[in-house]
């Protein structure tokens, strides 16, 4: 069963090549002039820490706020279609290593790629300022789950591999959910390992789960930005190659780092960063 589901995996990767390649040649001559190289880099780094769990979407559009590297309505399609690649990448790595109940792991994969296919739809289309204030929103909500986590007052999991009957449904309720909100800008990676851990799932069961459902409604919801030329190319471009080195070099040469001191780090950017795109939104507001 598992083989079956990589199959999918690897045949949805393909047709979100097709599209996003197809689209890249189609328009090269509109990239923007930021920076190859910072592109570069940011995406190494935050996919090399995304590998380790950290998650990417938080850090990546801190990056690109601070460095001015895209533009507050493009931020949302360009995580997903930069980001879809190495994710992949990670999920294979993870779901062949770290054994989750088969019924659990497809159901959960399904939830979340349905979620962003719906809410990729909605967002492409959004103006500036809706998306300016969703981002804030829900990097706050990212920064107040990173805090729980580290000061111990969230759930540190149990011994499951797998969820029947009631906890079934909320798992895949809440990762429906998470999917959608995931074409907002808010990563998974930090709720859904919030929702595995409540559900008293074995927290390496979270690293497949996570992993797995990101690179299912990835490619799905990025076709929709791809679509809609809601995405900035070159920043794609980018972090899509030196992203997927990234996570190589994570999973197979470093596979562990003390993160403690880097989560708080990633918590205060969080949070500035969400304030940055809420005034962003009350200042296009007061424009107007």
């Amino acid at each position: 069963m598992l083989q079956a589901v990589l199959s999918a995996l690897g045949l949805l990767t393909l047709g979100f090549s097709y599209y996003f390649v197809k689209d890249t040649v189609k328009n090269k001559h509109t990239f923007s002039n930021a920076s190859f190289a910072t592109l570069s880099v940011v995406g190494f780094i935050v996919n090399f820490f995304d590998t380790l769990g950290i998650g990417s979407f938080a850090p990546t559009t801190a990056l690109f706020k601070l460095f001015k590297l895209v533009p507050d309505r493009l931020i949302p399609g360009t995580l997903n279609v930069s980001m879809t690649i190495p994710v992949v990448l990670e999920a294979f790595i993870f779901m062949t290593v770290i054994k989750v109940e088969p019924i659990t792991l497809i159901s959960m994969l399904a939830a979340a790629t349905l979620g962003a296919v719906l809410g990729a739809g909605i967002v492409s289309k959004l103006p500036e300022k809706k998306i300016q204030l969703g981002m804030g929103i829900a990097l706050l909500v990212v920064a107040f789950v990173f805090v729980a986590g580290l000061l111990g007052l969230m759930p540190v999991g149990g011994e499951a591999i797998g969820l029947t009957g009631s906890k079934l449904i909320i798992g895949v309720v809440g990762n429906f959910i998470l999917g959608a909100l995931m074409t907002i800008g808010i990563g998974l990676y930090a709720p859904c390992m919030a929702l595995v851990y409540a559900l008293g799932m074995s927290p390496r069961v979270a690293f497949p789960i996570m992993m797995g459902s990101c690179a299912f409604l990835m490619p799905a919801a990025s076709i929709k930005f791809v679509q809609e030329g809601a995405y900035d190319r070159k920043a794609s471009v980018a972090i899509t190659i030196f992203g997927s080195l990234g996570v190589l070099i994570a999973a197979y040469i470093v596979k562990s780092l003390p993160l403690t001191l880097l989560k708080w780090l990633v918590v205060f950017v969080i949070v500035y960063t969400a304030i940055t795109m809420l005034r962003s939104a009350i200042k296009n507001t007061e424009e107007k």
